[in-house]
């Protein structure tokens, strides 16, 4: 396998509905980490988990590592030590995917039997599978993006069963990967599960399948208009006659730029794959001297 210089999978970003400024909320979740449950409890895992609470809030990065270190010293099941390495250390594919899979598989066996038998549906609201469930995601836009497509499907629907609520967006990076796959039954399915999403990713992704179901035309044409209604940045970027940013907006508003940004840095491969479908849509949106 070749070698090569590369960064941590590419994070779905978290929905905001004003401009005020956002809490990082992987410092928030050791906050309520100790609710509900009394006093935090002395285990190697908790102490293990502690050190890394502490590293999301330091700066320097030869510091994070060490502590990271430490952590996973002090007791291997610590699944966000082995993210935090992937992030902060990785090189290489290698590294990456070796490194997430080891904070999964760490993740998974720090889940107890009590919540592996009635946590089932409700995952992300219990904190010990918050590690599990960060680091099965990630491992899944790995593989995703270094080519394991089929398994990298297979992690996220695992992660939508365990918690259909979907507190990580994982529905938004499904439905792109069903439709660059082909497989629009799945991806109408999916979409049909979740059909009150108001974001920019449901919408707009309605219009395209309706294109890809039944080519242009009023149903087709109808989608698009209120895709457009809903977030009108998003056909500059689709069709390239604004430049877009490299990397996904941390925080996304609905009908906003950095939303259109989103969208765009994970659907434009399904776009320019639909034959026809760019073409339709800059049909419906004049050039800017034609205005």
């Amino acid at each position: 396998m070749t070698k090569r210089k590369v960064k941590s999978g590419r994070k779905s970003p978290k929905a905001r509905h004003s401009d005020a400024p956002m809490p990082d909320f992987r410092s928030l979740e050791k906050i309520f980490a100790g609710f509900g449950g009394g006093a935090p409890s002395d285990g190697l895992l908790d102490q293990a988990q502690a050190l890394i609470y502490q590293a999301w809030d330091i700066p320097n990065p030869a510091k994070r590592i060490a502590l990271a270190k430490q952590a996973l010293s002090i007791c291997e099941d610590c699944a966000d030590a082995y993210l935090l390495l992937a992030e902060e250390q990785a090189h290489t594919l290698e590294q990456v995917l070796d490194l997430y899979g080891r904070a999964t598989t760490a993740g998974e066996r720090a889940i107890s039997d009590d919540t592996r038998e009635n946590g089932v549906g409700h995952y992300w609201g219990l904190h010990e599978t918050r590690p599990y469930m960060r680091a099965r995601l990630q491992l899944a836009l790995n593989l995703w993006e270094f080519g394991d497509r089929s398994m990298a499907i297979e992690h996220a629907r695992e992660l939508l069963r365990l918690n259909p609520m979907d507190n990580q967006g994982v529905r938004h990076i499904l439905l792109g990967w069903w439709l660059a796959t082909g497989n629009l039954p799945q991806a109408q399915a999916l979409w049909k599960a979740y059909e009150d999403d108001g974001m920019a990713c449901w919408v707009w992704s309605k219009a395209l399948m309706a294109y890809i179901e039944h080519g242009p035309g009023k149903k087709a044409n109808a989608c698009l208009e209120a895709a457009i209604d809903a977030n009108p940045h998003i056909p500059p970027l689709l069709l390239r006659r604004e430049p877009l940013p490299m990397e996904q907006p941390e925080y996304v508003g609905l009908g906003d730029p950095a939303e259109a940004a989103a969208y765009v840095i994970s659907y434009l491969e399904v776009w320019q794959q639909t034959d026809g479908a760019l073409r339709w849509l800059s049909k419906s949106i004049p050039a800017e001297s034609d205005r």
